[in-house]
């Protein structure tokens, strides 16, 4: 996957989109620091490691439409929505709300907690599983009220 940036990178630097070369330089420079980060002598990263790292920009880009949504500052989010389109053809489909429901309800029943205290074991579990195909806050969410 990592490859497949860099890859990117090359046919934008070619292409002339300034904006698409612009995201994908920083995507690439979030994944080099990662690399250092965790491995530090430039073995690589694996796609999981790559995945994380791209939720996470993803995750930072999405707070800051919400803040600027708040002081009507609809440039910079129509910006920053163009970065997290760019930046989720790299990511994995995600699991429907629908699909992630009945995927917790199967591990709840597998995990069999006794209370809310229990929600780290089977939001553990939730993560083994599914962990690049699911938003975790949502997962978490999700968790919580069958818990409760």
């Amino acid at each position: 996957m990592y490859n497949q940036v860099r890859k990117d990178l090359t046919e934008a630097l070619k292409s002339g989109d300034k904006f698409k070369l612009g995201v994908i330089r920083m995507l690439k420079a979030a994944l080099m620091n990662e690399e250092v980060a965790l491995h530090g002598n430039g073995q690589g990263l694996s796609d999981d490691e790559v995945i994380t790292v791209i939720k996470r920009e993803v995750k930072k880009r999405n707070t800051s439409i919400e803040e600027y949504t708040k002081y009507n500052k609809m440039e910079v989010v129509e910006d920053l929505k163009k970065e997290v389109e760019i930046m989720s053809v790299y990511l994995p489909p995600e699991m429907s709300d629908e699909e992630l429901d009945k995927a917790i309800s199967e591990i709840i029943e597998e995990v069999k907690p006794e209370s809310i205290k229990d929600m780290g074991k089977v939001m553990k579990e939730v993560t083994a599983k599914y962990g690049s195909s699911i938003d975790m806050s949502k997962a978490s969410k999700i968790v919580k009220e069958k818990l409760s």
